[in-house]
């Protein structure tokens, strides 16, 4: 096993949740998904939704909207559906949507999380029904091929917003459109607004194309995070490859990589960073940079 392989793997078994402990062995052992959705039904709630800090940077136990979605990744990644699961994700979501009378969009969060410890960055806007996370729930949807009426609506919804002149300015609902726009059954329609997507990209709020700059944001691997990517070609190949050099760098000496913001207490910066340990691993596999097995 290669020795920065088997850095990040310990890492992940020694310092990681669950969760991504059991997504490494999916991806990288030939673990069934099934282990991973068993972790997975923990963060579930009784309405349907996810909670209890599936995504680190709140620890609130209501069902968000942003924890659904990471519900739905974790799904993607394990390559493994529950049906029980996303139909019951699909109802809160469509009750979410139905509270907040704005065309079948969620927000990411709700004024509950004000309760408890969360990130600085968790504020009012986050209970803005959007894109963010609309579109990216919707394409995730698609990905996993589920069905249910809230879907059509969103999709609508996403649709009507990307059609307006001015596209979102911030590099995460940029993101969000891409995921939605890669996975609709409208590819053709799709492919017509991925250009005018890539040229807001270049301008938003919150995008790093420069790979040495080590502020927080997204880079060109946030949005073609494997060599397979649709979004690959948005950006040129020595792009892709200096972000590469770059993640190889960022490898720490424990074996894990790091996050660029502050969350809300230490539990949350391990977990944080098990899955920015687990990702970039999968990412730097995926384009050759990484090899699990020499």
């Amino acid at each position: 096993m290669n020795e920065r392989f088997a850095a990040g793997r310990e890492f992940i078994l020694r310092q990681g949740r669950l969760l991504e402990q059991r997504l490494f062995a999916t991806c990288f052992e030939n673990a069934p998904g099934n282990r991973a959705i068993d972790v997975l039904k923990g963060y579930a709630n009784d309405d349907g939704g996810f909670g209890h800090g599936l995504e680190p940077d709140k620890r609130c136990p209501a069902s968000l909207p942003i924890d659904v979605e990471v519900a739905l990744q974790t799904m993607a990644a394990a390559r493994t559906v529950d049906p029980p699961l996303v139909r019951g994700a699909c109802e809160y979501l469509a009750k979410v949507a139905a509270d907040m009378d704005c065309g079948a969009a969620v927000p990411l969060a709700f004024p509950v999380i004000e309760a408890y410890p969360r990130a600085a960055h968790w504020t009012e806007w986050t209970y803005q029904p959007g894109l963010n996370p609309s579109a990216g729930i919707v394409g995730l949807l698609y990905r996993l091929r589920v069905n249910h009426p809230w879907i059509p609506a969103a999709a609508k919804y996403c649709w009507e917003q990307l059609d307006k002149a001015d596209l979102p300015t911030d590099a995460h609902a940029l993101n969000e459109v891409l995921v939605f726009l890669e996975h609709t059954p409208e590819s053709e329609r799709a492919s017509s607004v991925a250009a005018r997507v890539r040229e807001s990209l270049l301008d938003a709020s919150w995008f790093r194309l420069d790979p040495d700059d080590t502020s927080y944001g997204l880079s060109p691997l946030s949005v073609a995070p494997f060599a397979d990517s649709l979004w690959r070609s948005l950006f040129a190949d020595d792009v892709i490859q200096a972000h590469l050099d770059r993640l190889e760098r960022d490898q720490q000496a424990d074996g894990g990589w790091p996050i660029a913001w502050e969350p809300p207490g230490p539990a949350s910066l391990l977990e944080w960073r098990g899955i920015v340990t687990l990702q970039s691993m999968r990412t730097l596999v995926s384009f050759g940079r990484l090899d699990p097995e020499c």
